[in-house]
């Protein structure tokens, strides 16, 4: 099939090139020149494991191309996917402008019948608006409006797309149904759902999985503020309530929050179609509430154990992405305790094995960036722990306690078991124990 993906982000280029890897040929779009003409050489832009030998091979062989002229990008397309950012606006809501931008210029140039995917997370109605937009100056039975909406988990979006737990389509279009079912069908051979639904209950889906994760998250981290003040362990907590079927063990690990380009922005978004449609969700503007203190609970510790001065203190900092496995930055909590920190005058050393880079651009000279995690150790007062890479599982202990200017650790993901610190000689400060 001729596929045509519209944006090269973490969702575009993840789909492109896998839709390429089971045959299809594949035209990205987008509007970044300088981008492109990186992927055109062979450069992958974003970290994701497992993207960049798919995107070799498809390159190599032909089957994934890229370009920024929109026109020629559709030329053959069968299916066209809207993969283009929909970021958050001050009220909450998504911003739809570069979504039915794009279907505004696709309604002056699509020649024969195209199905449009939404691909990107949309608040529910949002295929309605696409549809209208085309429609202004496209006849009706040129297209169909489809709404896809994704399930990839940043650091293992590639495993998630060609082996999807499920597919999720909205269209009420027979026409549009068959081609989906065809383009999917490689994927779900060991018998794993397609579900067809109508539009906006796709739409929906995507929401309400999102929303319902993050509130896993809030309410253990809640869970874990409480075990703190009573004097209960969450790890134990969090394994004896996992192990109920009905609940799961997945989502339930305390820290300082989520943070990245979906759950903050899409409970944002349902939150604010809930409020739109005059109801009062307030679920969902508690777990926003709980998230927005959870960020900072890192930084009360350490202030409360430097008793409320932390200026002209150096604070070591591990892990900068807003998860492992990823470069993204996005919505980081690591981002929200830097700022803080800075805000009190101390100084930060921070190290990341992928998102340096991102947090260079943003913050400057303001952190210094260290080659490796030992580095950022050299001289502070403190060491944060904030992501959860492998790399920071099991370090040196003896060489840590050389390197900083006392044994103070604060772990936003509970790493490292509580009696083997007391006995490594650490003052030790963790989540919900």
């Amino acid at each position: 099939m001729n596929i045509t993906v519209i944006g090269t982000g973490y969702v575009g280029l993840v789909t492109g090139t896998c839709f390429a890897e089971t045959g299809n040929q594949v035209v990205c779009v987008d509007i970044d020149e300088d981008k492109v003409e990186r992927m055109k050489q062979g450069e992958v832009p974003i970290y994701e494991p497992g993207l960049e030998a798919l995107f070799e091979r498809n390159t190599r062989q032909k089957r994934l191309s890229f370009t920024t002229d929109l026109k020629a990008g559709i030329q053959k397309a069968e299916a066209i996917f809207l993969a283009l950012p929909t970021p958050p606006g001050e009220d909450g809501s998504a911003d739809l402008t570069y979504i039915l931008g794009v279907a505004e210029q696709l309604s002056k140039i699509i020649t024969r019948y195209t199905v449009i995917v939404d691909k990107s997370t949309v608040p529910v109605g949002t295929a309605d608006k696409v549809h209208n937009t085309l429609a202004k100056h496209l006849d009706e039975s040129l297209f169909d409006v489809v709404s896809n909406p994704e399930f990839l988990r940043e650091g293992v979006a590639v495993d998630d797309f060609l082996k999807p737990e499920r597919v999720v389509i909205g269209t009420q279009s027979d026409k549009a149904k068959s081609l989906m079912e065809r383009l999917y069908k490689p994927f779900v051979r060991q018998g794993n759902p397609i579900y067809f639904m109508d539009e906006k209950s796709a739409e929906m889906t995507k929401y309400a999985a999102n929303s319902f994760l993050a509130t896993k998250i809030s309410f253990m981290n809640e869970i874990a503020n409480l075990c703190e003040i009573v004097g209960a362990n969450v790890d134990h907590v969090r394994i004896g309530v996992g192990s109920d079927s009905r609940i799961g063990k997945r989502f339930l690990f305390p820290g300082v929050g989520y943070g990245g380009s979906c759950f903050p922005k899409d409970v944002q978004a349902l939150a604010r179609t809930a409020n739109q449609n005059n109801y009062d969700f307030q679920i969902l503007n508690a777990v926003m509430d709980v998230n927005d203190r959870q960020r900072k609970v890192i930084v009360q510790k350490i202030l409360r154990y430097f008793d409320n001065d932390i200026a002209g203190k150096t604070f070591g900092i591990w892990g900068l992405s807003f998860k492992p496995n990823t470069d993204d930055i996005r919505e980081a909590p690591a981002v929200y305790i830097i700022q803080e920190l800075l805000e009190h005058g101390a100084r930060i050393k921070a190290y990341d094995p992928e998102a340096m880079e991102n947090i260079n651009r943003l913050f400057g000279e303001k952190v210094q960036l260290c080659d490796d995690q030992y580095e950022a150790l050299i001289d502070v007062d403190a060491l944060a722990i904030i992501t959860e890479w492998s790399v920071f599982r099991t370090p040196s202990f003896s060489v840590m306690k050389e390197l900083m200017k006392a044994p103070v650790i604060f772990d936003g993901r509970n790493l490292y078991e509580m009696d083997f610190m007391k006995d490594q000689d650490f003052y030790y400060e963790s989540i919900g124990r």
